[in-house]
């Protein structure tokens, strides 16, 4: 008789050996995913392996914070992964919630992307978690600088909207 996976660790959604570790530290965490379209992050605990969200962020969020109209396709862009990171801490903060841990599942973890700009911003907000500098993206490209527009003088505006809040 042969042994069949579980559902989602056949689909690439869930490595239950790392779930399982996170579970065991009894810390909250920050989901970190990227969707077709977005940036999502949520501070979840889990109490007896049952997850309960405390806060759920997306970077249409940046949309009520001064994100142009007309840039709105580039919601999941390394700025904007910033910013939501950038939001998600200032939240955290504001509602003085524990310390997380980073959880990124099973999405590639390689330096200098989303996932990197997203903890750069949750470390300039405030939040301590620990990182090396060399993994984060370049400012240029954290104020998108690179973008097909110039986007450092409304990312500057985004963020001091943001730290006012």
């Amino acid at each position: 008789m042969t042994k069949v996976s579980k559902r989602r660790r056949r689909e690439n959604k869930t490595n239950y050996l790392h779930r399982v570790k996170l579970l065991k530290s009894e810390t909250p965490r920050v989901v970190f995913r990227k969707t077709n379209k977005y940036v999502v992050a949520q501070y979840v605990v889990s109490t007896e392996a049952q997850d309960s969200i405390k806060i759920g962020i997306s970077s249409k969020a940046l949309l009520m914070n001064g994100w142009p109209e007309e840039m709105k396709g580039s919601l999941k862009s390394i700025p904007a992964a910033y910013l939501t990171g950038y939001l998600m801490g200032k939240n955290i903060l504001k509602e003085k919630l524990q310390q997380p841990i980073v959880d990124f599942g099973m999405l590639r973890v390689d330096h200098k992307t989303k996932l990197y700009g997203f903890l750069k911003g949750m470390i300039d907000s405030g939040v301590a978690i620990p990182c090396k500098k060399e993994a984060f993206p370049e400012e240029e490209r954290i104020q998108g600088k690179n973008l097909k527009k110039d986007f450092s003088k409304e990312f500057e505006v985004i963020k001091t909207k943001i730290s006012k809040e």
